[in-house]
């Protein structure tokens, strides 16, 4: 069997790009990003770029999840807040680079397979649950860092409250795909003693963020799993 390759070619790109954190390297180039796209674009697993994904989402482009990571300045005391599961693949970089993650997934399916990559992966600092991540995970608060992967027109009150001090945030926030006004920006927010810092990072796109759960799969709110 050959050796593959692309993970190191990946890493050399994402170089090239400007990550220089060299846990955040050695993490992407540890994680089988093949692992988490769907069958139809394992070919495409290793290119610098968005796929789609179940339930109308995606994984975000490998240059997007490195940049948050390294934004994010984990360390591996810290525990980390995820608000939208998706695929797992943010969730399986920052487990490699901090103590715990928690991460809450609205659509029960992709969280479904988003832990069974976890447990494949033997990934045991890995904490999911099915629920509303616009309401972030109160019982877990506060955060030493919160990450939200998909897009928000603001930051809710009520999850920069789940923040500790001296603690940041990643988001991207701005107006959905397809609106009259489109238009998103990474922001970083660092938690100060005189309230927050705002720090304006660079344009992306993300899928909106959408509170509740969806009706069809909807179960038990606040359900969780260790993985």
């Amino acid at each position: 069997m050959t050796e593959d390759h692309r993970p190191i070619a990946l890493v050399m790109a994402l170089r090239g790009q400007g990550i220089l954190d060299p846990r955040v390297l050695s993490a992407m180039e540890r994680t089988p990003r093949d692992l988490f796209v769907d069958a139809p674009f394992e070919a495409a697993a290793y290119e610098n770029s968005a796929l789609p994904i179940a339930c109308g989402q995606t994984i975000s482009q490998p240059y997007i999840v490195a940049y948050m990571s390294e934004a994010l300045e984990v360390t591996e005391k810290h525990r980390v807040l995820e608000i939208g599961t998706g695929s797992g693949y943010q969730a399986a970089i920052l487990s490699k680079l901090c103590r715990m993650v928690y991460s809450i997934e609205r659509h029960r399916p992709l969280l479904q397979a988003a832990e069974g990559r976890f447990k494949a992966l033997k990934l045991h600092n890995v904490v999911t649950r099915h629920g509303d991540g616009l309401k972030g995970w109160p019982e877990q608060a506060p955060f030493d860092r919160i990450i939200l992967t998909a897009v928000v027109p603001e930051i809710p009150a009520e999850i920069l409250a789940q923040l500790k001090p001296g603690g940041i945030l990643i988001a991207p926030v701005g107006q959905a795909p397809g609106s009259e006004r489109f238009s998103q920006h990474l922001v970083k927010i660092m938690q100060t003693e005189s309230g927050p810092k705002w720090d304006t990072l660079i344009p992306v796109v993300f899928v909106p963020m959408v509170p509740g759960v969806p009706k069809e799969v909807r179960k038990s709110d606040g359900e969780e799993s260790k993985i």
